[in-house]
């Protein structure tokens, strides 16, 4: 995983190809690049993010920003009434409930 102005990507190697690929995973715009060596996959991601960044500025488009924060989550009403009941118990929002949780399973970097 390389991050480059708060935009992540990920590689892999085709080994067919004998080439690394990569995308940028923390948009919902579709950044891709690849190269034949590490330096090239690192260049490479660095130029297509510098490209994906011009191209928005050119159009007088703001460029999908890596994940702002917000998520807006569906669930059956049964485990969101479950949720919001733990969370009175444990005298927290729920938002701050569901945080916790998902960073016990997930630990998030900081």
């Amino acid at each position: 995983m390389m991050e480059y102005k708060g935009y992540i990507g990920v590689v892999e190697f085709d080994d067919e190809a004998s080439i690394f690929h990569g995308d940028v995973v923390n948009t919902r715009d579709v950044i891709t690049f690849q190269g034949k060596s590490v330096a090239e996959i690192k260049k490479a991601f660095h130029e297509s993010v510098d490209d994906y960044l011009a191209f928005c500025a050119q159009r007088g488009e703001e460029p999908d920003k890596p994940f702002s924060g917000r998520l807006v989550v569906r669930m059956e009403p049964r485990l969101h009434r479950t949720l919001a009941i733990a969370a009175k118990r444990a005298k927290k929002s729920l938002n701050s409930l569901i945080v916790e949780k998902l960073e016990q399973d997930f630990q998030t970097e900081a």
